[in-house]
């Protein structure tokens, strides 16, 4: 019987590796330009390990070393192609998000919600528009678990 629930929970894994496996491009709505914050820290851990950060915040102008972006849409029409969304806004702020991020040209593959962050509707939206949906979980300790084969706090 217990194998039926590791299976499911193998299967979650394998979904969350390939995700960040196939991802290349994150862009990270909400993120922060002081080094304690998690909004910060968390960008900062993904683009040491390769991945290129795309910043989207209206109130900040460049962060590790990228242009910043007011919008969704604003990276969209600088022609940067986004693999993935991460999500560093209160829940209640998603389905904004997701409304934009379902009206551009070429659509992310996936959409990442940080530890905390979860709106079911907003989920389904993006399921039906073809897009892999993680609610709740930290980019970063998913990361260091199953791709760089880390272990320890953050």
């Amino acid at each position: 019987m217990s194998t039926a629930g590791g299976g499911a929970a193998q299967q979650a894994d394998d979904a969350l590796a390939e995700i960040l496996n196939e991802s290349h491009t994150i862009a990270v709505v909400g993120i922060k330009d002081r080094p304690g914050e998690d909004a910060y820290r968390i960008p900062r851990y993904m683009q040491d390990h390769g991945y290129r950060i795309v910043p989207v915040n209206p109130k900040l102008n460049a962060v590790l070393g990228e242009d910043a972006y007011a919008s969704l849409t604003d990276v969209d029409a600088a022609g940067i192609e986004i693999d993935l969304v991460n999500l560093f806004r209160a829940s209640d702020h998603v389905a904004a998000h997701v409304e934009e991020i379902v009206a551009l040209a070429i659509r992310p593959q996936a959409v990442w919600m940080q530890l905390g962050i979860h709106h079911g509707p907003s989920a389904a939206r993006l399921r039906e528009a073809g897009i892999r949906v993680v609610q709740d979980r930290c980019i970063m300790v998913d990361h260091r678990r199953l791709v760089a084969g880390e272990t320890g706090s953050s």
